[in-house]
Order: C-alpha cells, then structure tokens, then sequence
C-alpha cells in the first residue's frame, strides 16, 4: 500500500521480498526434477548441481535487470512466473523420462525459457517506458495481421493436427499468433484510449444500448474482422475465442458499459453455433466435452486425462510416480491432466492460484494506473493470461470443450513460452511506472505558481 504525504506518493520497492520469493519459486522447480529422479532411480541425478546452477542463474539474471531498471516494480509478478516455469520444466522432464530411451525436450524447452528471459531483459533495459507504445496503434495492427498469415503462406506454414497455425524454420516450428497476441493486445489498448469518449457517449440508441458511431468503431471492427477471419480459416478457433474475449474485455474496460459484455456474450454464442454446424474438429471437440465415453477411439485424450485425475485424487501419485505418458499430447496440451495425476487436484489448484495470483497483480497494477493507456494495456495482458488458463485448464478438465491452447509457462513449445516472457517483462515495466514516486498533484498548488512567477509581491514592498 502507498505511503500518502503531502507531496510524493511512494511504494516500497520490496526487491529483496522479491529476491527471497523467487529462491522459493525456483526451489519447488528444483524440487519436482530431484524427486522424480529420487522414486524412479533411488539417487539423485549426477547433473542435478549444474541444473540449479543453470535454473537459479536465469532467475537471479532477470531479479538483478528488475533491480537495476524496474525497482519499483511488482515483486510478485517475477517469483509467480519462475514458480509455473519450473514445475512446467519438470513436467518435462519426468514425461521425457517415459520413453526408451528418454527424450530431451526438456532442454529445447530450457533454451525457448532463456530466450523468453533475454526478451524479457530487453523489455526492461530498452523500453523502460511503455507509454511511447500508444502511438504506433496501426503499425502493431499491421504487425500483428501479418504475423497471423505466415502460416498461409506456402513453404513456410505447416498443418498439424487438422490447423495450419505453424511456421517451420529449419528445425524449429513457431506459432505466430502466440506473438500476435502480444501485438494487439498493445494495439488495442492505444486505439481504444483515443476513442473511448466517441465510442462510450456519440452515437444511436436502441433498446436502451448506446451503439457507436461507425466511423469510430470501423477501424477497430476491420482490424477484428480480418483477424478472426485469418484465425478461423486457420481453424485455430482457441486463438478466435482468445482475440475476441480479449476484444470484448477491453472494450467494456474502455468504455464503462455492460451492455458490450452483454451483446459479446450473445455474439459468441451465436458464432459457437455457427462454427459447430460448420467445422468437424469443432463437433468432434463438443462431443468429448459432453459424451467422452461414448467414442472411446476418437475422444482418447479426454478419457485419458480423466483417468489420469482419477489415479492421482486429491494428493496425487507423486512425481515420477503416475503414468502421465498414457495421455497423448501429456506435454503440451495436457500437461494439466499430468500434474493432476502426479501432484494431485491439490497441485493442480494450488498451481491455478498462482496463475490467478498473477493476473491478480496485473489487475492491481492496471487499477494503481494514472493513464488510461497503462489501464488497458494492464487490463488486457493480465486479462488475455487468465482467459487462455482458463479455456485451457477448463478443457482438460471438461469444465470447457477443448480450445488446443497452450498453458502459459508449462506446456512445451517455444511460441507459448517466449511471448509469456514478453508478457512479464511489459507487465514489470507497467508495474514500474505505476509504482515509482511521483509529485502528488497537491504540490502543484496556487502558491508554487506565484512564487515562481511573481518577485515577493508582499505587501510589505509594496507599501
């Protein structure tokens, strides 16, 4: 909480909090890959020093640019995202340990985990200040809608699993709506903070509802138009619910009326309905959400994972002690159902506490704002986290039909990790900004202005 005086507002940095918490986060990762080796081998594994070595390393590298660039950012934010990061890695790496002989794609995962690091890094050395973002509104549109079509484009896109949302270079597959996300959400916090007056106040009523004005609202719709265009033609319609949730939120945020929540709730209705009548992938996905048992063939991962729960119950397997190998796809779009058999449904809720912990945070520091550029964009990164956890873990879980998004920080794969790691190092620069003292606006008073003005107009020199 701040400390209000007279003239500053101040929040206490709390770095070494930071500091203390993050040890913690990376030690709970540590934890998971020591006992994994410790029930399958009996020992602990010979590389287990240069492992934390390496762990605790990148840690303490993003603490240090934190302390250097961003004191006063939020000391939550960094330890949360370390603790998800590293249950995530030993996921991995005991789903590696499953086959014969064992996978490494717990090491590819650690290098997308540095990369998103150095990302991070840069975010907090070079831009230092966000709010210069809200003026490239349609170069991070443009940006953003060509970062969606290169999987179109031949050569370089490549289809799996019935979508086309991935590009290959050289070994390497990458998601670019993952970095697309990223973009617009940026673009449209800086657009809707220029047109929030026109879009809340002008325009017709009906039904009680103010709509805006066309010419307000048509460079946003184009924007929006093409964008879930691209993603549905993609048949990437877990990214389509991501965008247009996040479209929605903002708006609302922006605007102050529910009715937006109102008219996006019967929107999305009316569009799930249409892409279940169309699209095959989405009628195969509705039916293991509502009768998984019914296709035993077809809806394996979804009985699977629920298995999976079963065999863990409320205290879980212990790590290395399921068999999270017999869920397809246990490393990227199931990792939930692999914590829930090895940590238990008490793992798993306390790993979606931490994630609400997060966007929490961001909520916080998006309400703490004192531009309505800083509210968006807090409200919209922290908004679009919490959306994809909960279509996500909603999915596996058969809370949700399954969506083939990824969980942020622990699913393997690059594009997931990479853009996450954007998100913390902006939300961290947000946070900054937010925090850091400034000249409460009682100090600049009448009196300042005469000092500095006027020469000793007492009345002393004038008689």
């Amino acid at each position: 909480m701040p400390d209000a005086t007279d003239s500053v507002v101040v929040y206490r940095k709390r770095r070494n909090v930071e500091l203390a918490m993050i040890l913690v986060a990376q030690f709970i990762g540590l934890s998971g890959y020591a006992l994994t080796h410790l029930n399958l081998d009996g020992r602990l594994p010979p590389e287990m020093l240069s492992v934390a070595m390496v762990w605790v390393g990148l840690g303490l590298a993003l603490h240090m640019a934190v302390r250097w660039r961003a004191p006063y950012a939020d000391p939550l934010l960094l330890p949360c995202a370390l603790l998800l990061n590293g249950v995530g890695l030993a996921m991995i790496h005991r789903i590696d340990l499953i086959a014969e002989p064992p996978r490494h794609d717990v090491l590819t995962q650690l290098v997308w985990t540095g990369l998103g690091m150095a990302l991070a890094v840069a975010i907090i050395v070079v831009l230092r200040d966000h709010r210069p973002l809200q003026g490239y509104t349609y170069t991070l549109f443009l940006v953003g809608l060509v970062l969606m079509m290169l999987p179109m484009v031949p050569g370089l896109g490549t289809e799996l699993n019935g979508s086309r949302v991935w590009i290959r270079v050289w070994r390497y597959s990458f998601q670019p709506a993952e970095a697309a996300k990223f973009v617009m959400t940026i673009a449209f916090a800086s657009y809707l903070v220029d047109k929030r007056d026109a879009l809340a106040v002008a325009g017709p009523r009906f039904l009680g509802i103010t709509f805006p004005r066309p010419r307000d609202l048509a460079p946003l719709g184009v924007m929006l138009a093409i964008a879930m265009t691209v993603l549905v033609t993609q048949k990437d319609l877990g990214m389509s619910m991501l965008f247009f949730g996040l479209f929605v939120m903002m708006l609302y945020v922006s605007t102050e009326r529910p009715a937006w929540l109102v008219l996006g709730g019967v929107s999305f209705a009316g569009a799930a309905l249409a892409a279940s009548a169309v699209f095959h992938h989405v009628q195969v996905r509705i039916d293991a959400w509502l009768h998984p048992f019914q296709h035993y063939d077809q809806n394996l991962q979804i009985i699977s994972a629920q298995f999976g729960f079963a065999w863990g119950g409320l205290l879980g397997r212990g790590w290395g002690l399921g068999r999270p190998g017999l869920t397809p796809l246990s490393k990227s779009d199931f990792i939930a159902a692999a914590i829930g058999e090895e940590l238990g449904v008490t793992g798993l809720m306390a790993l979606i506490m931490v994630y609400a912990l997060f966007a929490f945070r961001g909520l916080r520091t998006a309400l703490a704002a004192r531009d309505d550029f800083s509210t968006l964009l807090a409200t919209g990164l922290s908004f679009v986290f919490a959306l994809q956890v909960f279509l996500i873990v909603g999915g596996v879980t058969r809370l949700t039909p399954m969506t083939g998004l990824t969980t942020p920080f622990m699913t393997h794969g690059g594009s997931s990790m990479v853009v996450n790691w954007m998100i913390v190092g902006l939300l961290l620069v947000i946070s900054h900004q937010v925090r850091r003292p400034v000249a409460a606006p009682s100090e600049l008073t009448m009196a300042d202005d005469s000092t500095q003005l006027i020469a000793v107009p007492t009345g002393e020199a004038r008689r």
